[in-house]
């Protein structure tokens, strides 16, 4: 039998958690969706131009872009890392 835990939070900190999580995945989906058009962008622009047998390079900003979104994103998605919304568990910060 599973006895359930008593509550340890408020009705309207509960409401405000859930904010919150509706906020971080409208972010998400963002950001998923900018990094995607960065990379497929860049990739496009690469291909093309070498089916092309253009000798032109990737224009740098699309270069940087493509770096920084890629270096972003897995920085982030370090699940070591202590994130997120609520109360953080009582750890002591170990680093990278």
């Amino acid at each position: 039998m599973n006895d359930s835990l008593p509550a340890t939070t408020t009705a309207q900190q509960d409401i405000t958690t859930a904010g919150q999580r509706k906020v971080n995945l409208i972010w998400e989906y963002t950001q998923a969706t900018v990094a995607l058009i960065v990379v497929i962008s860049t990739m496009w622009a690469g291909i093309y131009e070498t089916y092309k047998g253009s000798d032109k390079p990737i224009p740098t900003i699309m270069s940087v872009a493509f770096g920084t979104v890629v270096g972003f994103y897995f920085s982030r998605t370090n699940h070591a890392a202590i994130g997120g919304i609520g109360p953080k568990p009582q750890q002591q910060y170990e680093g990278r």
